[in-house]
């Protein structure tokens, strides 16, 4: 149990990091770059750094650690509550960044930059954390260091089969997503935890379950077992696909390529009483009544 304490250390450390990060990011820079930039960069810094440390242990730990998949799938929910908790608007994903530019909530330069400081704080996690594991200060990265240069594929399906589950995660994360997006962090963060512990319980045997392809291009790219067009087709378009799915299943559109509802008809919430139509004689005129409930319809001189 040394190396779990020193995981969980290691989580900490990475956490407290990444959110001075954030602060001191917050007041040396402005609000666009920010937003754009130094979170996106700090959420993807952190999400990798957790997510490989994670994965060693989800590969090394029932044999070489002594401990089973409820604690490291304990973990996975404890750290993705974590992240959503203190990633301060950032998604760390491609996908979500998209979808929000699919939503006409950010702009076409807004998203550029923040899949640019998603690439540039998945690669800077994976360096720092192989720089990490090459200390060995546990048994566990010990024997990660030995199988490391010899990684295999996360693909344990075939290509559809692996393409159709990480686009089926990504439909229902997004889904989720789209629901409680708008609720309070308290319902928001607990669900959206739950969801990806659910979908790495469940389909994490066969494509590793990432949904992110920032964090699979960094996590499994560069092992062998299956070509670079297979990773795209796996860990890019699978989710971009059930992202699209899931937005136009929720909003009946995609706001920013076409306006008009194409699976639910638009109703008014409120009806309009109809109006009651009065037939007037041809010929008659309207009469105003003067004081005393006299007629005003004389002729006057």
């Amino acid at each position: 149990m040394d190396g779990l304490n020193v995981s969980i250390a290691f989580f900490l450390l990475v956490g407290g990091v990444c959110q001075v990060l954030r602060w001191l990011s917050k007041r040396l820079l402005s609000p666009g770059t920010h937003g754009c930039l130094a979170t996106e960069f700090a959420g993807s810094f952190q999400l990798c750094m957790s997510c490989l440390e994670l994965r060693m242990l989800m590969d090394i730990g029932p044999w070489g650690g002594g401990f089973g998949l409820d604690v490291v799938l304990t973990l996975l929910f404890l750290l993705s509550a974590v992240h959503g908790a203190s990633f301060d608007g950032a998604s760390a994903n491609p996908t979500v960044s998209l979808q929000e530019f699919l939503l006409l909530e950010s702009s076409l330069a807004a998203m550029v930059a923040k899949l640019l400081a998603q690439g540039a704080g998945t690669g800077t996690g994976w360096a720092v954390t192989r720089l990490y594991w090459s200390w060995e200060l546990t048994q566990l990265h010990f024997i990660q260091n030995l199988i490391a240069p010899e990684c295999s594929s996360s693909i344990r399906a075939s290509l559809p089969h692996a393409a159709f589950v990480e686009g089926s995660c990504s439909f229902l994360f997004h889904l989720v997503l789209l629901k409680v997006r708008q609720s309070h962090p308290l319902c928001r963060v607990p669900a959206l935890a739950a969801t990806v512990t659910f979908l790495t319980y469940t389909a994490g045997p066969f494509t590793g379950a990432f949904f992110n392809p920032a964090l699979a291009t960094a996590t499994t790219f560069h092992c062998s077992g299956n070509s670079f067009w297979d990773y795209i087709q796996v860990y890019w378009l699978g989710p971009l696909a059930g992202m699209l799915a899931a937005l136009l299943l929720f909003q009946g559109n995609i706001p920013r390529l076409f306006q008009k509802n194409l699976l639910y008809s638009q109703k008014s919430k409120y009806k309009v009483p109809k109006a009651k139509v009065t037939a007037q004689v041809e010929g008659d005129k309207p009469q105003r009544k003067g004081k005393g409930g006299k007629s005003n319809s004389e002729p006057r001189a």
